[in-house]
């Protein structure tokens, strides 16, 4: 290894911390591990939510689509306030980005794009994930940033 090997992005301590939120128990909990990481290390913290693109039932009833469209919307803007307010309490500076798709194909396009250091998610509350694999499995597996999975 040369010595600019040594010394490449994210070797020195993460300059940027990026954290998926879904409004879950966990996401919160991660949301709080990053704040805390991101303040330590005076990193910049992106906050991540991604609205689902696909609603299962939304083609069965009419309407649902519109409807499901609105609560995912104010699920954002919840989130979104939840995580200012807490940025105010411990003094940090946060970027809040809404995606919509695969939370892992989202949060590993946003991490991409903003050069992130580190990721950080809560563990599933999904049973299916047990079969398919959880965002934190894929996100690990996509094998570019050290990835942090809080309980």
């Amino acid at each position: 290894m040369t010595v600019e090997g040594v010394f490449e992005r994210g070797t020195d301590g993460p300059k940027v911390v990026l954290v998926g939120v879904d409004g879950s128990e966990t996401s919160l909990r991660a949301a709080a591990y990053a704040a805390g990481l991101a303040r330590r290390q005076h990193s910049r913290l992106v906050v991540v939510h991604v609205r689902s693109a696909f609603t299962p039932l939304a083609g069965l009833v009419p309407g649902s689509a519109a409807v499901a469209s609105g609560a995912a919307g104010e699920i954002a803007d919840e989130v979104q306030e939840l995580v200012a307010r807490g940025a105010a309490q411990i003094g940090i500076p946060v970027e809040y980005v809404v995606a919509a798709g695969d939370p892992a194909v989202e949060i590993t396009r946003v991490a991409d794009r903003m050069l992130a250091d580190a990721v950080v998610v809560g563990t599933s509350e999904q049973a299916g994930h047990r079969w398919v694999g959880s965002i934190a499995v894929r996100l690990v597996r996509a094998g570019r940033w050290p990835v942090t999975v809080v309980p």
